[in-house]
């Protein structure tokens, strides 16, 4: 993790700071087209890793919205054994994705897309769950990343919006690694 702040400051980011191991990163840049940005820093850190790296970004409002966003009912999320997961997207899914999902439909898996997020509750372990991330991005069609909605509470929490005078915003997001899937 300290490698990777020292790649967003290389990139000219203030405020760098990562939080958690897991590849989320909260920086300070100038509010502006954050698509490019988040190919601007896919591009440096490919070149500086040696792999394909896919980026993420979500300013602290956006962060704010996933969190108040209620895709499932409450006794849904507070039954034994739950979890609510965030999957990251570039873009918002096709009708096409949006239709496979509601089709994953499960006892154990459920998936609502809103946006760019795909929130997806599990009523298993992970592990015992038959979407994992490689199958999620296959059916995706796009990079994705995932977060336990517990992580981005707690981001959201402490890197709400905040501008500078400079008019850059703090922002924050989790990034992905793309690597060849195993077989």
């Amino acid at each position: 993790m300290a490698d990777l702040r020292v790649h967003f400051e290389r990139l000219g980011f203030r405020g760098v700071e990562t939080y958690i191991a897991s590849g989320n990163v909260v920086f300070a840049a100038p509010v502006g087209n954050l698509p490019q940005l988040e190919e601007q820093i896919g591009r440096h850190l490919q070149k500086a890793l040696g792999y394909q790296v896919t980026a993420f970004i979500r300013t602290p409002s956006e962060l704010a919205a996933i969190v108040a966003y209620e895709a499932f009912p409450d006794a849904d999320l507070e039954a034994p054994g739950t979890s609510l997961f965030v999957v990251f997207l570039p873009t918002p899914p096709r009708d096409a994705v949006k239709r496979q999902l509601r089709a994953f439909r499960s006892e154990f898996d459920e998936f609502v897309v809103n946006g760019r997020e795909v929130y997806w509750l599990c009523r298993t372990n992970l592990s015992d769950s038959p979407y994992s991330r490689p199958i999620l991005t296959k059916v995706l069609g796009v990079p994705a990343t995932v977060r336990n909605m517990n992580t981005v509470r707690t981001m959201a929490a402490k890197y709400a919006t905040t501008a500078n005078d400079q008019g850059e915003v703090r922002t924050a997001g989790p990034r992905s690694r793309k690597r060849m899937p195993r077989l």
